[in-house]
């Protein structure tokens, strides 16, 4: 691994990449005719606010995988968080349709989540997997 894909802090040096996985409540495939792109630029603008760095995402219509590159000082329960409120109130607002078919809930995305550390050798091959992800559909 080369010396520039690790950041420095104060008294430190840190590479923390985290894969991220999470569905829409019920698993309804909703991310599909144009809202999984709305949904791509939403959490490209979330994560550029936030500094953390998009190495894969993909938005498959019923889950999303993405995988970040993140400050050290940041729990990843915390960018989850972030992510996964910032993006369903951005989505509603998007998708009034979307806000009345889950009016009921009244939340997009289900509770749990899946999130993976990565280490600098597993990269390319979480990357890879993000990728393919559409040709297994």
């Amino acid at each position: 691994m080369s010396e520039e894909q690790y950041h420095s802090a104060s008294h430190c040096k840190y590479l923390t990449q985290y894969h991220i996985i999470w569905c829409p409540k019920f698993r309804f495939s909703v991310l599909q005719n144009g809202a999984d792109d709305t949904l791509k630029n939403i959490l490209a603008n979330i994560c550029n606010q936030y500094g953390y760095i998009i190495k894969a995402l993909e938005v498959m219509p019923d889950h999303i995988h993405i995988f970040v590159d993140c400050p050290q000082t940041v729990a990843p329960c915390d960018i989850v968080r972030t992510l996964k409120s910032i993006s369903a109130i951005e989505m509603f607002k998007a998708y009034p349709q979307l806000k009345q078919f889950y009016s009921r809930c009244g939340v997009l995305w289900s509770r749990g989540y899946f999130v993976s550390t990565v280490g600098h050798i597993s990269e390319a091959t979480v990357k890879k997997y993000i990728e393919e992800q559409k040709d297994h559909e």
